[in-house]
């Protein structure tokens, strides 16, 4: 079995028929059949179920699937590789970043681009979960994102370089005349006043941090609103609809008016960053230069 042949297989599997995997391979439905009972016999298992329209993955066709994809994957990366010790450091590279993490890129890219100018970028921004998905996908090599990082895959998958943390502040609206004169506010206050979490149904890390640090003190939250979106959430503080907690950084990052944001007392609670990658996957060589920018 070589490694034209598996990926035959997988082009199979992820079709779901012969006919249209040929076509996905430009070439015909027999050579691709007799490919396909090569395969099979030289393993001595039945890699597909044959017996209704669509070809459904055996056991071991299963099993051969998620290896086969892996092996792939690392052949390729490792061409790559090899490619660019000659090469130099060029091409695209492919970052993900959650948006309350997107004002930590611009000063890393203008740093980086300054010593690997023939390099360009492709930023996706998303949640943890469509983060994990690009990684698993290898559409991105690196991700910069809140810790911890919340994936279905789990975290034995990844490997993380931690980030200087990053500590939380309190926003509010410029219009409320009862919080004009405050330079700074505690958790007790922030109790008093409507507040605005920011959630989504597969992250939920940041939201709980916050809630925490009320209970901490012996405080419930007036949650009346709930929104994955940082963009939202600001625009409702700014119309007085209620405050909010978020990361510091993430204020450089929107340009909204009639809002306030100050530090929090009696509170001492950081929001953890990193970058994270597929301990699996050989990074390429603009990658690993892009990650030594945070570390320097």
């Amino acid at each position: 079995m070589d490694i034209r042949q598996l990926r035959y297989f997988l082009t199979i599997a992820q079709e779901g028929q012969i006919t249209r995997a040929a076509k996905q391979l430009n070439m015909e439905q027999p050579p691709l059949s007799r490919q396909l009972k090569l395969m099979e016999e030289e393993l001595g298992v039945t890699l597909f179920d044959r017996s209704g329209k669509q070809l459904q993955l055996t056991h071991a066709g299963e099993l051969l699937q998620n290896r086969a994809a892996s092996l792939l994957n690392q052949f390729n990366e490792t061409l790559t590789e090899v490619k660019e010790i000659h090469a130099g450091v060029r091409g695209m590279l492919s970052i993900g970043a959650v948006v309350s993490c997107i004002s930590l890129l611009p000063q890393r890219i203008h740093i980086f681009r300054q010593h690997y100018p023939e390099v360009t970028f492709k930023i996706r921004e998303g949640d943890h979960s469509l983060l994990a998905d690009q990684l698993d996908k290898r559409n991105i090599e690196l991700a910069v994102t809140r810790l911890p990082f919340e994936s279905s895959f789990g975290p034995e998958r990844y490997a993380v370089q931690p980030l200087p943390s990053d500590p939380f502040v309190a926003v509010l609206p410029s219009s409320w005349e009862s919080t004009a004169a405050l330079s700074e506010i505690s958790m007790r206050e922030l109790a008093d006043y409507p507040f605005l979490s920011l959630k989504t149904d597969q992250t939920i890390g940041m939201h709980e941090r916050v809630i925490q640090e009320f209970k901490r003190g012996g405080l419930e939250p007036r949650v009346i609103c709930e929104c994955s979106s940082v963009a939202i959430i600001l625009a409702l503080v700014a119309e007085g609809i209620g405050t909010t907690i978020l990361p510091e950084s993430v204020m450089s990052s929107f340009a909204i008016p009639n809002i306030r944001t100050l530090s929090i007392t009696s509170a001492d609670f950081q929001s953890d960053v990193g970058i994270v990658w597929l301990k699996d996957h050989v990074l390429s060589n603009r990658a690993r230069h892009f990650l030594d920018t945070f570390i320097e």
